[in-house]
């Protein structure tokens, strides 16, 4: 047997076990469920309201949008988020002193990132199906919502490995946030962006959680919804060419990033980090 096999087979192992995990923990449960309602509470809330001078639920129509900022969210947040708290714990540490560990790390990350992302998904797409009036997906809408899930999560996954690397402890997660809620703000998931002034437009656009937004509207709402898009069009191409070169910037950037983070890698840097951990705590 092949090491780069071993390796894979022992990355899906460990991403196979964290799932398992989670799906067994309330906590980790709640934290699936509690957002999801909040958002379909939000979005049943928007309903009387419509879509410019279409007709159309702003609820219904945001659905697509706010299960696109949840791959969006899980792939740079989640992703970030546990490699800054296993930097912290030593978890990353104990996977370096093995051979290939920290490349099955990352392949049980990224098994477990995915299964996250398809049950946040699943949880606002199939109750929203029921609730909202207009939404619909046929065989074409299932394949484009495949496809741009796929590449929202590669275009995610390594820009949050990224991010994960340049923090040490997970008090740092505030300055992500912060920047994460103002680009959620500003892509067009709540309202639609063509409404917004031009300048804020163009900056939405540079980054992946309008196009996943955009993307997910395409494959769920019908046409005459994209009137209120900027320039009355899907933009399928658009959409596959932006995410697919965060993809390539990512993946380019990932592993020169995550190789010099683990090099920093110590004991004594694990210690030092547990010491301020507690002194946080007391």
């Amino acid at each position: 047997m092949s090491i780069p096999t071993t390796v894979f087979r022992a990355g899906m192992v460990r991403g196979r076990s964290e799932l398992r995990h989670t799906f067994t923990n309330f906590q980790d449960l709640w934290g699936y469920i509690f957002p999801a309602g909040v958002l379909l509470v939000v979005m049943l809330l928007q309903s009387s309201a419509t879509v410019g001078a279409t007709g159309f639920s702003l609820g219904a129509s945001t659905l697509p949008g706010a299960i696109g900022m949840g791959i969006a969210f899980a792939g740079l947040m989640s992703v970030a988020g546990q490699l800054i708290t296993e930097r912290e714990d030593g978890t990353l540490l104990r996977n370096k002193a093995i051979p290939h560990g920290m490349t099955g790390y990352m392949i049980g990350k990224i098994v477990l990132t995915i299964g996250m992302s398809v049950v946040s998904l699943l949880l606002l797409l199939v109750p929203g199906l029921f609730i909202f009036d207009g939404i619909q997906l046929d065989a074409g809408g299932v394949l484009v919502l495949v496809v741009v899930f796929v590449l929202g999560m590669a275009a995610t996954m390594p820009i949050g490995a990224v991010i994960g690397s340049l923090f040490s402890n997970p008090t740092s997660m505030g300055f992500v946030m912060l920047p994460m809620m103002g680009l959620i703000g500003i892509s067009g998931i709540f309202y639609p962006l063509a409404k917004y002034p031009e300048w804020l437009q163009w900056i939405g656009q540079v980054f992946p959680i309008y196009w996943l937004g955009l993307g997910m509207r395409s494959s769920m709402l019908p046409d005459s919804l994209v009137t209120v898009e900027i320039g009355d069009s899907w933009r399928h191409w658009e959409t596959f060419g932006v995410l697919g070169a965060w993809a390539v910037l990512g993946l380019v950037l990932a592993p020169i990033v995550l190789r010099r983070m683990a090099r920093r890698e110590s004991g004594s840097a694990v210690a030092s980090r547990r010491e301020r951990a507690m002194a946080r705590m007391g």
